[in-house]
């Protein structure tokens, strides 16, 4: 901290420093709806919030370059000529950062024909003058010079601006050997890379500190060239000229004339409604009170007031409630408090009152016909107070809208989480909210009917922005979805905890043993999951070709190793990917086994907003990471079993779904045949590519074009196809142009699609559901590529994702309608388990056949495998 007794001016950098939090960030992770990208503008506020927080600044500014042009660039045209162009992600950010900077009222200057350092270097010369302690935060090494007792640099670390290295004096002495003015001219002799200032040749940093401490000065230094021996004094002689413009061109300008001087720059309030309106735009919420924060000033400030006043909530009866619930029309927003799963208090809200009540017996018998009455309801994250009602004992219908579902339909690459970014995003309001910090909290959270009064104002937001095809995915698909997951959570699996731990102990033995030998073929104990110890006993201990370079040295993952075993085979590699995959097997049973319930039952948690593509993924545990189709994981399936009280567990899947779904929508009429012909898939398609009998396609050629056609679908170029069928990539171009050859529709659609996404900004599933694609018209080759290889397949799983869950709460519905006993437990990739009551297999084996099949009119037929068993393995099929 500076000297509290006297001012304190900031002056940071605002170009170079935002160019290293674009770099720090991941680009693809910051970016609005509209698709502007805001990994340089988040990460420089940050960095600006936490400094200001920090050091309190009395004065402050921050300065940025205007172009590449300058006095330099006039005096050496190669002047930072070897700089690539700035990329286009980020070209864009700085205006609407200088915008933001604007809204929190810090002053911005910038002089054309001056770099941002020499406006810095002007105000720190005249801070000084003036009595100020002086903060200068660059990412520029040539602010060294400016740093004294007055003047501290503060300059990020390689990670980015997370975090900032302190420079005084001291610290400059310290780390380079001279004092700080005379690091420009290490700077001169060494050169600048950045800079494209070339230096002498063969004189480093050391050499450099040597000479200059022994002659005291760069000028006397170059007086004395003729005395320095060797090739460094002949170097140096050659390049005298070199050096001295360097010299010249790194003295920062001390006298440039500005609009501001350091006392012009007092820490002013900032505009909260202008933070507020810019932060929303650019979905800043986390930031948002950390600015306000660093401020001084309640976040609270910045909050529109609601464009309608909140009703009073009125706590009512169970008789009040009930009548209240009678007389209310149109939609009512229903939210309930959870505590150790069932509800504790109920609130509603129509657009204009409120009422809520503790859960009590009689309050729930009250309202439970209006619950269950097809009365139109509006929830904010329904499924768990669904569950939390039907342990409760209570029946609820007519669930017309899911504000969290809407959100994240409007924007499934970045899913608001909670109601309060909802009302953010969407009423531009603050959700009343207490501080789960606070043991007593000074402001109090909004209760479950104010809850519900906001859930209702999102959901007219939402349906005044969703798209009609989307409002329909909604309310078709994910709404009656939304009631069948929370029926299957309650119900859950039973698993057999003893098949799970005699399984968990076989591994952890076979584990220990291949570690044992693989001690052996080392000659030493190693931490086998350590990839600093692994890099050091596979590179250096045992010399193999180092894998492709990581952050912290050459990789060690699965990938890497595989490709290294096939090119040097080597028994440790063997015995380390054996005692990994023995590992990563026993902590996938380990988490089941900790999550069997009392009931001797799992009941894992189904995430509907989890994924961009409609898929649902689980949580608590994950049964997505199941193994498949390989003997450990039919151990591990053969612990779920059917449940007391049921006979049989059927399971049920979709046969080549992706492909038939790539079948309509390219309506290839080779495909489409293949699949109406009864054929096998691959076999039929194997046959046209190769030009062969069906029966002639041999196991080799079926593989391969097994590989090609799912590929395809994934965006797999020659380069990938050969890598994973280890064959020449020439081999892979000629297979890729045969299959097109004869499956030309399939080329022409996966074109068009791409294309068709590239105009509109998203893509579409044969129901509606959008994927947006903001990437496709990036300039950045990678990152459009990228986008490219994901909307190939987008539109077809997230198809598949549709139809599957269209099949799921058809059978839900249709098992209840037909008062059968049987129920769905799990839906897992493309499949589901059904446990079946007595009596009950051919009712449910016809449903689950009959829905699954007409869940969606294709040109081509949807299979359904059908299987039974008393366990999941043994159901499989």
């Amino acid at each position: 901290m500076t000297d509290s007794a006297k001012p304190t001016l900031l002056v940071v950098d605002g170009h170079s420093l935002a160019y290293r939090a674009f770099y720090a960030l991941p680009v693809e992770n910051f970016s609005t709806k509209d698709g502007q990208h805001t990994n340089g503008i988040y990460g420089f506020l940050s960095m600006l919030v936490n400094l200001i927080k920090a050091e309190r600044p009395t004065h402050m500014a921050v300065a940025f370059d205007t172009s590449r042009v300058s006095f330099r660039t006039e005096q050496y045209p190669e002047y930072k000529a070897n700089r690539s162009e700035t990329p286009a992600e980020f070209r864009g950010q700085i205006p609407i950062l200088q915008d933001c900077l604007a809204a929190m009222s810090i002053p911005v200057l910038l002089k054309e024909g001056v770099e941002a350092d020499d406006i810095l270097a002007t105000l720190a010369t005249q801070g000084v003058a003036q009595g100020f302690d002086v903060l200068v935060c660059s990412g520029d090494r040539d602010t060294i010079q400016l740093v004294t007792d007055e003047v501290t640099l503060l300059y990020p670390n390689v990670q980015g601006v997370s975090q900032l290295k302190r420079y005084d004096p001291a610290a400059v002495r310290e780390r380079y050997g001279v004092e700080p003015a005379q690091y420009p001219e290490i700077a001169a002799l060494v050169g600048e890379t950045s800079d494209n200032l070339p230096g002498v040749p063969k004189v480093g940093e050391k050499t450099a500190v040597k000479w200059l401490t022994q002659y005291g000065s760069l000028e006397t230094l170059l007086d004395n060239a003729d005395k320095i021996t060797g090739v460094v004094g002949g170097n140096l002689r050659e390049h005298l000229e070199d050096v001295r413009r360097n010299r010249a061109l790194n003295r920062l300008v001390r006298d440039v004339e500005l609009p501001m001087g350091p006392a012009d720059l007092e820490v002013k309030p900032i505009d909260a409604v202008a933070v507020r309106d810019i932060f929303s735009r650019l979905e800043f919420r986390t930031l948002l009170p950390r600015v306000f924060e660093a401020a001084g000033e309640s976040a609270d400030a910045a909050v529109a007031q609601p464009s309608q006043a909140a009703p009073a909530v009125a706590e009512l009866d169970a008789a009040e409630l009930a009548a209240w619930l009678g007389a209310a029309e149109g939609d009512v927003g229903v939210t309930l408090t959870i505590a150790g799963g069932l509800p504790t208090r109920i609130g509603f809200a129509t657009r204009d009152a409120a009422a809520e009540a503790s859960w009590m017996p009689e309050v729930a018998a009250s309202i439970a016909p209006w619950l269950a009455s097809d009365a139109p309801k509006v929830f904010a994250d329904a499924k768990p107070q669904l569950k939390a009602l039907a342990r409760a004992g209570a029946e609820v219908g007519g669930i017309s809208y899911d504000v969290s579902l809407a959100g994240w339909l409007m924007r499934p690459s970045f899913p608001d989480k909670t109601l309060g970014d909802l009302v953010d995003r969407y009423l531009h309001e603050k959700l009343p909210e207490a501080d789960p910090n606070q043991l007593v909290p000074e402001t109090e959270g909004a209760t479950p009917a104010q809850l519900s009064w906001y859930t209702l104002r999102v959901a007219d937001a939402l349906r005044a922005e969703l798209p009609a095809r989307v409002t329909g995915v909604l309310e078709t698909i994910e709404l009656p979805t939304l009631r069948t997951l929370a029926d299957m959570e309650l119900a859950g699996v039973a698993v057999s905890h003893e098949k799970l731990s005699a399984f968990s102990a076989e591994l952890g033995a076979r584990a220990d043993a291949v570690a044992v030998e693989a001690y052996a073929t080392i000659g030493r104990e190693v931490n086998l999951g350590s990839p600093k110890q692994l890099q050091e006993v596979l590179f250096d201990q045992l010399a193999l070709p180092k894998t492709r370079k990581t952050k912290t040295g050459y990789s060690t993952d699965s990938t890497a190793l595989i490709d290294l075993q096939e090119t040097n085979p080597h028994p440790f590699l063997e015995q380390l990917s054996q005692h990994r995959e023995a590992t990563k097997l026993r902590q996938i049973i380990e988490s089941l086994d900790a999550a069997i319930g009392a009931d001797g039952r799992i009941h894992t948690t189904y995430v509907q907003t989890g994924s961009q593509t409609g898929r649902l993924s689980s949580t608590d545990p994950n049964l997505q990471n199941i193994p498949i189709r390989t003997d450990e994981s039919g151990r591990i399936r053969a612990a779920f079993e059917v449940g007391e009280g049921y006979e049989t567990l059927l399971t049920a899947d979709y046969s080549q779904i992706e492909m038939r779904i790539m079948a309509h929508l390219s309506g290839d009429p080779g495909l489409i045949e293949a699949f109406n012909s009864g054929e096998d898939l691959h076999r039929f398609v194997g046959a046209r590519v190769f030009g062969v009998e069906p029966s002639q396609v041999t196991p080799a050629m079926r593989t391969k074009v097994k590989a090609m056609s799912y590929g395809l679908v994934y965006g797999l170029s020659a380069f990938g196809l050969s890598k994973q069928l280890r064959i020449e990539q020439s081999e892979a171009k000629q297979l890729m142009m045969e299959y097109f050859a004869r499956f030309g529709a399939v080329r022409d659609y996966l074109r068009s699609s791409v294309e068709t996404a590239r105009i509109e900004g998203y893509t579409e599933t044969i129901f509606g559901r959008r994927r947006p694609f903001p990437d496709l018209t990036s300039p950045n080759r990678v990152l459009r590529e990228n986008a490219e290889r994901a909307a190939l397949n987008a539109p077809i799983q997230g198809s598949a994702a549709d139809i599957m869950k269209i099949a799921l709460f058809r059978i839900h519905d249709e098992f209840r309608a037909a008062s059968l006993s049987s129920r769905v437990l799990l839906q897992i990739h493309d499949e589901l388990v059904v446990e079946v009551a007595p009596g009950e297999w051919d009712a449910a084996a016809a449903i689950v056949k009959d829905r699954m099949g007409d869940a969606a009119e294709l040109s081509v037929p949807l299979d359904v495998q059908i299987g039974r068993g008393a366990d999941w393995n043994e159901a499989g099929h």
